[in-house]
């Protein structure tokens, strides 16, 4: 019998049910095919997902009590997440593989790190203590190393410098033999002025005398014990040499000196040493001697003064006259020419600045040395010294017959002999000056001497 049919009240709820079942079933395979499509054109994404996820569950796994060791060669070898890499090793980034890389940066460096003090262990791997020990063992080492370099840097030192409490000790010792000048002066003139010391000790003493005498300073302290009165003393001695060489140290302590030279007038040095000049004495003497009384006379007038009253332009020229005295004769016109122009320049500069102590300058007024030597034929003397052979000697003879023009005028027309040296004088240095004109040089020093000549030539006239 054919089925009986469903009431049309029950296929309406039927028919919904059946719609959505299959409408939810193109859904799920719909979300299905755009998943797979998802994955196939993101590979990138989920890649790094995936690696993300490897590294995390790695790092998970990781014991951070253990480390597994890395042992660095010369070649690139990859790292492993979790390794220890030794200090010393060069670590770079691998851009092509992406993995980080190291090896040994210089192999003597790393192996004087080490210093046989890497960790005995038997395994590849040491815990996070046993890194921790082997950092402090090896900053111990360093340190043991710092020490040792300290110490023998301290020893070295030691060794080169010593300290300063020595070095104070021993200048305390130094102290006690270390002589001021003033006290070698002392002991000098003690060497010198002792009756038990032999004519060496005394020149000795004396030649180093004169070498603390040139200072200012202690050309003064040497009167402050005495000491300049008995060098003074000794021009009396009958020794050739002590009077000699105690004119030496008395020339270089009144150069310049004016506390000394009016302690030396005071003491008689003047009249001792004109009379060793007047008296028979070897020429080294003497030339010690002018020395000093050329040194007592400049830039002192009351002495210049003095020496006129003495009579010493007539043991000057005593001294000059004698035979085998040509070199103390042209030291004497020096001194001469010296004194003459000191004056003039002096009482000039009165006139001028008016700088100068009235009593100083009156002291220069007195002294009448020009007067002195036109009566004590000075003019004669000096013009003769002109047939000098030396050139340099008769540049100082033209200077003082120069500045004694004034007063010598008359008496030089008078000598035939002048005109003819002259004469004789302006032809040897013409030639002489054409010869320096040649070589080029315009003031010569031969030329300067022709003028002088000339110049006296054309007063004379």
């Amino acid at each position: 019998t054919a089925p009986q049919s469903l009431p049309s009240s029950r296929m309406a709820p039927l028919g919904m049910l059946l719609g959505l079942l299959m409408a939810a079933c193109f859904t799920f395979r719909l979300s299905h095919q755009n998943l797979k499509e998802f994955a196939l054109t993101n590979p990138e994404k989920s890649s790094t997902k995936e690696t993300e996820r490897k590294e995390t569950k790695a790092e998970e796994e990781l014991d951070a009590e253990v480390l597994e060791v890395f042992h660095p060669t010369h070649e690139w070898q990859a790292l492993r997440p979790g390794q220890a890499v030794p200090a010393g090793s060069h670590v770079r980034l691998n851009l092509q593989t992406g993995e980080r890389e190291a090896k040994l940066q210089y192999e003597d460096k790393f192996r004087n790190n080490l210093k046989g003090k890497r960790l005995d262990i038997n395994t590849n791997t040491y815990t996070s203590q046993d890194l921790k020990s082997a950092l402090a063992k090896f900053k111990e080492g360093a340190e043991m190393e710092s020490s040792k370099e300290d110490k023998a840097r301290q020893a070295e030192v030691k060794r080169l410098f010593r300290p300063i409490e020595e070095l104070k000790k021993d200048f305390d010792e130094l102290n006690v033999v270390i002589e001021t000048d003033m006290q070698i002066m002392v002991r000098l003139i003690n060497k010198f002025n002792s009756s038990s010391s032999s004519l060496e000790e005394k020149i000795a003493a004396l030649f180093d005398l004169e070498y603390y005498v040139h200072q200012m300073d202690n050309a003064q302290d040497l009167l402050s014990f005495g000491g300049l009165q008995v060098v003074i003393n000794g021009l009396n001695s009958t020794e050739p040499l002590v009077k000699e060489y105690a004119a030496f140290v008395l020339g270089a302590a009144f150069s310049s000196n004016p506390k000394v030279q009016v302690e030396a007038i005071e003491g008689g040095a003047l009249q001792k040493l004109l009379v060793i000049l007047a008296t028979e004495q070897p020429l080294t003497a003497k030339k010690k001697v002018l020395f000093a009384l050329c040194s007592l006379l400049r830039h002192f007038p009351y002495a210049q003064r003095q020496f006129l009253k003495l009579g010493g332009l007539q043991v000057l020229r005593s001294l000059v006259q004698e035979k085998g005295t040509e070199v103390l004769a042209v030291r004497v016109v020096t001194l001469l020419y010296d004194l003459v122009t000191e004056k003039m320049f002096a009482e000039e500069e009165a006139e001028l600045t008016q700088e100068m102590s009235p009593e100083k300058l009156q002291q220069y007024r007195q002294v009448h040395l020009l007067p002195g030597l036109w009566e004590q034929g000075w003019c004669e003397i000096t013009a003769h010294l002109l047939a000098l052979p030396e050139h340099d000697a008769r540049e100082k003879v033209l200077q003082t017959l120069g500045v004694l023009l004034t007063t010598c005028r008359d008496r030089y027309r008078q000598d035939p002999q002048l005109g003819r040296t002259l004469a004789s004088l302006q032809a040897e240095y013409q030639a002489l000056a054409s010869l320096e004109l040649q070589d080029g040089e315009d003031e010569g020093y031969f030329q300067e001497l022709l003028g002088s000549v000339n110049s006296l030539l054309k007063e004379l006239r």
